[in-house]
Parts: structure tokens; sequence; C-alpha cells
């Protein structure tokens, strides 16, 4: 049995007879997660550095976690899309049935919604088509995926050999993250600290200021090939 789809249906099968779950129950259960060091200011401040260079910083996240829990969260509406484990819901709310199962194999094509700008996750058929490079909304290049551990390694390794960065966070044992980075699967191993100054704000800003470099080196390339090529 898929781990994800396992542990929805256990929840189910432990609760009963002992406490009714509804969405609203997650949601509440979302209020009372505890953050990291830093993470309630973070977005601010990641979003105001991204300004001062001139672009627009969207924050994503992918869980294998509830999504209805993370909806409850206090950091939830900083998030542009939240792709997650999700129930489906009879008329009193009371989850039936698993929606959206959220694995690590899966995790990618989330990935790919982002990039192409489809983040509606009922629709497949534009998700599968051809898109050239140029028209998608959010280049990979212009990634950084931060994750936790083995199951973000095949969107680590999505984003990165396609120009993109990923990140491992750690909080005591680094030895997965620096296991990562020996195998070229991550660019930056750093705990779990989202506080201003912290390594991971540095690495994060580094990242800012390469796609900042990027895209002024292609305005300027664009203006000097317009002179030689008035059509183009």
């Amino acid at each position: 049995m898929d781990p994800i789809l396992a542990y929805m249906y256990y929840m189910q099968e432990a609760a009963k007879g002992k406490k009714l779950i509804t969405r609203q129950v997650f949601f509440d259960l979302g209020k009372s997660v505890q953050f990291f060091p830093g993470v309630l200011t973070w977005f601010d401040r990641a979003n105001t550095y991204a300004a001062e260079k001139g672009l627009s910083c969207e924050h994503y996240i992918i869980s294998s976690g509830l999504k209805e829990i993370i909806e409850g969260t206090a950091i939830a509406h900083y998030f542009k899309g939240i792709f997650a484990a999700e129930f489906y819901y009879d008329a009193y709310n009371v989850p039936v049935w698993p929606a959206m199962a959220v694995n690590y194999t899966s995790k990618t094509q989330f990935l790919f919604r982002v990039n192409k700008g489809l983040l509606d996750v009922t629709e497949h058929e534009s998700l599968n088509e051809y898109m050239p490079d140029e028209e998608r909304r959010v280049p990979f290049k212009n990634m950084l995926y931060i994750g936790d551990g083995p199951t973000d390694i095949p969107c680590m390794k999505l984003c990165r050999v396609n120009g993109g960065h990923s990140m491992a966070v750690y909080q005591h044992d680094r030895s997965d993250a620096e296991g990562m980075l020996r195998d070229g699967r991550i660019d930056f191993a750093v705990p779990a600290d989202y506080s201003e100054g912290s390594p991971l704000e540095k690495a994060v800003f580094a990242v800012m200021d390469k796609v900042a470099a990027q895209e002024k080196i292609r305005t300027l390339h664009k203006e000097h090939k317009r002179k030689v090529l008035p059509s183009f």
C-alpha cells in the first residue's frame, strides 16, 4: 500500500468510535504547528529582498502532509499554491476518501505545474501538452527547492538538472543532507534556521542575486540583438 494512502486510511480507522474527524478539526490542528526559528518573518524578508533586486518572489509548498492542516497554519497565506495530500469530504465535512495523495515521485508533477503556471490540480491535459520554454511562466532556472529528506530528492534533482537550485535543511542530524550534497543532488546543506543573517538566508539571497544578474544579462542581450536585427 502506498505509504501516504496508508497513513490517511489509518487516521480514519484509529479515530472510529473515539473522535469525530472533520475538515475543521484538521484546520484547527494547523493552528498549533510550531515553526523553525525565523519562519514567521521569513516570507516578508524574502519578498522584500527579491523586490529590491527587481524580482517577484513566489512561495509554494509541496508536501505529503495534509493540505487541510497546512491551510490552518499561521503561514498558509504566504503560499501561492499548496500542493499536499487531502481528503474528499461528505456533506458534513467528514473525510470519506483520499482525494489526493502526494508521494515522493508525484511531487515532481507540481514543479511542472509551477513551471507552466497550471496550478489547478484537476487540469491534466494542458500539463502534459508541449509548451515552449519561453512560454513557461516560471523557468526552472529561477526555482529554488528547499527540502528536508530523501522524499524530496526527485524534486531536488529535477530543479538542478534544469538549471535551478536545491537546498536541504536539517535539525540535528546532518548526515542525510551532507550525503545529498556529496552526491550532487543539492547545492546547499544548511540548518533549518530561517532567521535573519542565517546560512539559509544567505544562500537563498545569493540565488536571488544570480537570478537577477541572469535576467539583466538576458535583457541586455535582447537590446543588443535588436540593434543588429530590428525585427527581433
